[in-house]
């Protein structure tokens, strides 16, 4: 059969769906909540000593940018958790893979529906952020899309770290050495304008930075033809984790 039918994408889908209807509660309780938590905490905390920052109330600067950090709790801790212990603890995967499913149907289809999910999870701080003083414009109506392609990237590292490591413990090194940067130099809280040089070329690699400027010329209102570089560097990353992704469970996997 084909490496990869999209015929067995709805299969996995609806896999997907039927479990999460079982614990959609403590999921987008957890995932609306944290991102929220940063808004209030540091947009009105900090906010209240910092006026504006880069032409916005700061209030707004980071409610935007908490946009990126629903992102990425809600997409590459299920790519590493969930994947590690279905694969595993559970032994879901040896039972889908008895079926005509392929390792790369089986980790595109979960992290889309991962993407999907968080497509909706990243729009809540942006909504929070409106009574604060966000304008609402057309463009916001792009920003589902935007946490989509982020997201699915992000998923796809998480299904990549969880094929490296060997016990579940050993998350906390990715997650204290590569995920905790990517948030911090993003831009998230504070322009990284501010930072050395050599970190604005650090930023061109970091999905993180480019999912959160997308998010800002969405909201402000200042897409450009210059937007679409951001676009381009989450739909490579996708690709280049999605291929590393593939590759690692199919080797966990099959071989």
């Amino acid at each position: 059969m084909a490496r990869f039918d999209v015929r067995s994408l709805p299969a996995v889908w609806t896999r997907e769906l039927i479990i999460f209807k079982r614990y959609w509660p403590g999921t987008t309780f957890t995932a609306v909540l944290e991102p929220l938590i940063f808004l209030f905490a540091i947009g009105l905390g900090v906010g209240a000593f910092i006026d504006e920052i880069a032409g916005v109330k700061y209030v707004v600067f980071v409610g935007t940018g908490a946009v990126a950090t629903a992102v990425l709790f809600s997409s590459v801790f299920p790519g590493m958790y969930n994947t590690f212990i279905a694969r595993v603890f559970q032994k879901v995967y040896d039972g889908i893979l008895s079926t005509p499913t392929t390792t790369a149907e089986l980790m595109v289809g979960e992290a889309s529906w991962v993407a999907a999910r968080t497509a909706v999870y990243g729009s809540v701080p942006m909504m929070a952020t409106i009574p604060f003083g966000l304008t609402p414009r057309w463009g916001m109506l792009l920003v589902p899309f935007i946490c989509f392609i982020s997201a699915l990237g992000l998923t796809f590292l998480g299904q990549y770290i969880s094929g490296l490591v060997k016990v579940i413990d050993s998350f906390s090194y990715f997650q204290s050495a590569l995920l905790t940067p990517l948030l911090f130099v993003s831009g998230t809280y504070f322009p990284i304008d501010g930072l050395p040089k050599w970190f604005g070329t650090i930023s061109n690699v970091n999905p993180v930075y480019h999912c959160i400027e997308l998010v800002r010329d969405a909201c402000f209102g200042t897409l450009s033809p210059a937007s679409l570089w951001h676009v381009l560097a989450l739909v490579v990353f996708a690709a280049i984790t999605g291929t590393l992704s593939i590759r690692v469970m199919t080797k966990r996997l099959i071989t």
